[in-house]
Order: structure tokens, then C-alpha cells, then sequence
């Protein structure tokens, strides 16, 4: 294997040197930059990454804590975050966080402090955790709650508004009866958007119905059998606003089965504008918002923050916006 005194030796100057060039330290000479680089692409060296981060007492890995790595929904996150950690010169670990403070493998990175930061859309993982690792030195960006502690940052989409929004422009369009489709209990954005729900039902004083609040568990399938649930027990409701996409497209594919007509039977109206949304039939309306920004301005915090240590923790809001497609019913109110 090429050694970094192996690239010095053949390029005629010292290790310390060979060392400086390969990190574009300004006490090298441009023309001694030059030399170095052409023996290294000569030689096909490639820095040890571990020498190097234990020298600099940085594991240049930034970790991603999820609770699901499956979806359309979480692979737009992944991709905003993969972007600007590799445009960094950095590495990407991503763990699931499933079974919370139970879970090893969370503890372990983030206990240990194995990584240079963390960015956390995984509720299984209690805020007595992130408070005891955050710190200078290992930066926390949380995703999903509003969590205040210092070097703790939060990036977050405005559920509530998102849910008012939708379940608004159901009422908007006639409908009394309207089912809330549940993600996880436990979940910050299932818990906001219902309250974002029951705002709207509120302001137009129309009383929530337990009996049509059901739980989804945010995907395909869990849309799909609490459907038919309510199919079963007769309790249809007029309007369905669903915490999420997965979840409505479960939901329409279990009523067009029953041959009940979305949206004239049916009007409903999910939350992520997920990239699917748009080609089921009909066409899903929804709540839209920058799945792959969310990803890349929370990494870009964590960047900004070690960069800077001393940076005061923040919160940083991402709004949210009404697609109107054929699922809620709107084109055929206006023809």
C-alpha cells in the first residue's frame, strides 16, 4: 500500500509537506502543490481516512437516524442529506432507530460520540438522550420535535398548518364528515397535523369523531385495512384528510375495491406530496413540502454549526402549500 511517505520521498520533500499540499495548507508553495499531486496521481495514493481523522480527532461522518430507511417519503430526505455531507468531503452513516433507547446501535454512536453530529428524524429516540450528547463538539439537528436545549437544533416542517390547511379546504367543499387518517401516535408530525385537524374542525364548528379516527401507521398497507374497517363497520365518512400519502393511496385503492367513487363519493386529501402522488388515478390532492430541502438544510445547519461551535441553537420552519388534484373533488364543484 502507498504511504503518504512514500508520495514524499518521490516528490522530493518532507512528509509534513506532502501532508500540507494534499490539504491545500497555504505554507505550500503552489508550485510544491502541484509536484505532490502529480506523484500522488502517479502512485494512486489515497489518504488513510481513519489516521487521518484520529490525527484531526474527527471522524468526518455525519450520522442519520431514522426509523424507517423504506419509502418514497424518506429516500427524498436521505438524498438532500447524502448531497451536502458528500459535497463536504465527509462520510454518511445512517441507523435506524428502531426500539429507541433500547436500540445498541443508536446508543452506541451517539453515546460514544462515534460521528461529528447528528441529525435525528427517529422519535423512538428520547429527548433525554439528545440532551445528555449534545454538545460543541458533537452538534444535534432534530427533525422531528421541538426540543430546546443547548447545541440542539430543530428543522421542521409546519405540520399544523399543512393539517389546517387541507382539512380546511375539505370544509371548504361542503364536507362535514371527515376521517383523520393516523400515522403513529408517538410520531411529532402525526401529533401536529391532528391538531391542525381539529383547528379547522373547530373553527367550523364540527364536532371530531373518534369513531373516525384511525390509525394508519403511515403506510400503504395500514391505509388499506383501517379502510376497509371503516368499510365494515358502515361508518364511511364523506372526506378523508390522511397524515400522509401512503396512507390515502392505501385508502382509495381499498374504496375503489368496495366500488365506492373517490371523489365523488369519497373526497380525500393526504400530507408529503411524495412523487407517486401524482400518477395514481385519480390524482392524490395534498400537502406539499420540501421533502429533499428539509434534508439539505438540516445538514447545512450541522455544517454551519461545526464550523462555528459557538453558533446559538435555532429553529428553522418550512412551510407547506395546498396541490389541488382531482382526489378532493374541487374540479368537479367548478364545472
Amino acid at each position: 500500500m502507498v504511504t503518504i511517505r512514500d508520495v514524499a520521498n518521490r516528490a522530493g520533500v518532507a512528509i509534513s509537506t506532502a501532508s500540507y499540499a494534499l490539504n491545500n495548507d497555504p505554507r505550500v508553495s503552489e508550485e510544491t502543490r502541484r509536484k505532490v499531486l502529480k506523484v500522488v496521481e502517479e502512485m494512486n495514493y489515497r489518504p488513510n481516512a481513519i489516521a487521518r481523522s484520529l490525527k484531526r480527532k474527527k471522524s468526518e461522518t455525519i450520522g442519520l437516524f431514522l426509523n424507517d430507511f423504506g419509502g418514497p417519503f424518506f429516500s427524498s430526505v436521505i438524498q438532500g442529506v447524502e448531497e451536502v455531507v458528500s459535497s463536504n468531503g465527509y462520510n454518511l452513516v445512517a441507523c435506524s432507530t428502531y426500539g429507541g433507547n433500547h436500540n445498541t446501535t443508536t446508543n452506541r454512536f451517539l453515546q460514544e460520540k462515534q460521528l461529528d453530529a447528528a441529525i435525528i428524524l427517529g422519535p423512538n429516540i428520547p429527548d433525554e438522550l439528545i440532551v445528555q450528547v449534545a454538545s460543541k463538539d458533537f452538534p444535534v439537528v432534530v427533525m422531528d420535535r421541538e426540543l430546546k436545549a443547548e447545541h440542539v437544533h430543530s428543522v421542521l416542517v409546519d405540520n399544523e398548518q399543512g393539517a389546517y390547511t387541507a382539512t380546511r379546504h375539505l370544509i371548504n367543499l361542503g364536507h362535514r364528515k371527515i376521517a383523520y387518517l393516523s400515522g403513529p401516535v408517538n410520531s411529532y408530525n402525526n401529533q401536529k397535523r391532528l391538531v391542525g385537524f381539529k383547528r379547522a374542525l373547530e373553527e367550523a364548528d364540527i364536532a371530531f369523531q373518534s369513531a373516525i379516527n384511525v390509525q394508519g401507521h403511515f403506510t400503504e398497507h395500514g391505509g388499506y385495512q383501517v379502510m376497509k374497517s371503516l368499510l365494515m363497520s358502515k361508518n364511511v365518512p364523506d372526506a378523508i384528510f390522511s397524515a400522509n400519502d401512503e396512507m390515502a393511496i392505501g385508502a382509495i385503492q381499498a374504496l375503489t375495491e368496495a366500488g365506492i367513487r373517490v371523489p365523488q363519493d369519497v373526497a380525500i386529501v393526504g400530507f408529503d406530496d411524495i412523487r407517486l402522488s401524482s400518477y395514481i388515478r385519480p390524482a392524490l390532492s395534498t400537502i406539499g413540502h420540501p421533502k429533499q430541502e428539509w434534508g439539505t438544510v438540516a445538514t447545512h445547519v450541522v455544517f454551519q454549526t461545526l464550523q462555528d461551535p459557538s453558533e446559538q441553537s435555532r429553529s428553522i420552519m418550512l412551510d407547506t402549500e395546498l396541490i389541488i388534484r382531482d382526489s378532493c373533488g374541487a374540479a368537479l364543484q367548478s364545472t
